[in-house]
């Protein structure tokens, strides 16, 4: 059987782990040709970028970060033929299935796909960790770990300077790495884009902190949060660099830890300063963790193919890989419970 392979949106430690996985048992179990599709979907709409994978190609990837494969941010439905192309190119080359390995852009896509008649498995990946479906995705662990490090290590200059420290951390629509490495790192208050915060309370926050004799404190934010100056403000602002929307409907976000160091620092009249760690957090090598769930993935991936569970994701249930429809996948973002929120938020100030 021949099996295409991509990786498309964001680089995320762990996508050569899948890579691995899926080349090594489709070929050594099933005898099958797998095909490495470069640059995510594009690869299937533009001329060369499609070549066989062996075991060779393959050695040596399992603990190197970033994609093999290579990747971007193309939106098939937004280049014109866009999907005629796919079918043209899947004809072309004879590839009987596909294995999209992605975020919920990818696997958007790849649910518009499998409605439109092309056998499809998606695998999920994305540090942010918000995929329904599954209680993790490859590549949060990771992103996860740099980022409490980072808090870790920010603790002492903070603490040697007496200053607020203000990390910001990447998180679109949820802020798992926020609350997550803020918990761990022992953060003082974390913002996260499931709930809106007021600059005033923070600020009252950390006056508190300093009047109990605490002369520092952390701050960790997720690039999506929103903030109002108090509760009775109207403005609600989410800090963006860029408002160009990408083929997905993406602006570019950031700049919210600069933000808000200005606002904590003339509220408080406290020294601030800001670390915004950026991609960092998606390079480098997976932690063991992702490793083995990425392997996992990739195993269960070439499984669904060969037992034509086409149009449905592999997803981590407690312990287990078991399918989840991509239908019901796309339908909504994970986004983090209140009480893990309430959890967090016994620590704050």
């Amino acid at each position: 059987m021949k099996v295409g392979v991509l990786t498309g949106g964001g680089d995320c430690p762990g996508l050569n782990a899948v890579i691995r996985a899926v080349v090594r048992k489709g070929i050594g179990n099933y005898n099958d040709e797998i095909l490495g599709i470069y640059e995510g979907w594009k690869g299937l709409i533009k001329e060369g970028l499609i070549k066989p994978l062996g075991l060779n190609d393959v050695s040596g990837i399992l603990h190197r970060g970033g994609t093999i494969l290579r990747s971007s941010r193309t939106n098939p439905f937004k280049v014109e033929r866009g999907v005629e192309l796919i079918k043209e190119t899947l004809k072309k080359y004879n590839i009987e299935a596909l294995i999209a390995i992605g975020g919920e852009d990818t696997l958007g896509v790849a649910a518009k796909l499998y409605q439109d008649g092309i056998s499809v498995v998606g695998v999920p990946k994305t540090i942010d960790n918000d995929v329904i479906g599954t209680d993790r995705t490859f590549g949060f662990d990771t992103a996860l770990n740099i980022a409490t490090e980072a808090i870790d290590r920010v603790h002492t200059t903070a603490e040697a300077h007496n200053r607020v420290m203000v990390v910001e951390v990447m998180g679109r629509h949820a802020g798992w790495i926020a609350i997550e490495s803020g918990i761990a790192g022992g953060a003082d208050i974390i913002l996260i884009p499931e709930k809106i915060t007021y600059v005033s309370d923070i600020c009252n926050l950390i006056k508190r902190r300093h009047m109990r004799g605490k002369d520092f404190s952390i701050v960790v934010v997720a690039e999506g949060a929103k903030i109002k100056m108090s509760p009775e403000s109207n403005e609600e602002e989410q800090v963006v660099q860029d408002m160009k929307l990408d083929s997905f409907g993406h602006v570019r976000l950031g700049g919210i830890g600069y933000k808000l160091s200005e606002l904590i620092e003339a509220g408080t009249g406290y020294e601030t300063r800001v670390v915004i760690l950026g991609y960092v957090q998606r390079g480098g090598s997976p932690t063991a963790f992702d490793r083995v769930l990425a392997t996992r993935f990739g195993v269960h991936a070439i499984d669904y193919v060969h037992n034509g569970k086409f149009g449905y994701m592999v997803a981590l249930h407690g312990t287990k890989i078991e399918p989840v429809a991509l239908s019901e996948v796309v339908a909504r973002t994970k986004t983090i419970d209140q009480e893990l929120i309430d959890t967090a938020e016994v620590f704050f100030g």
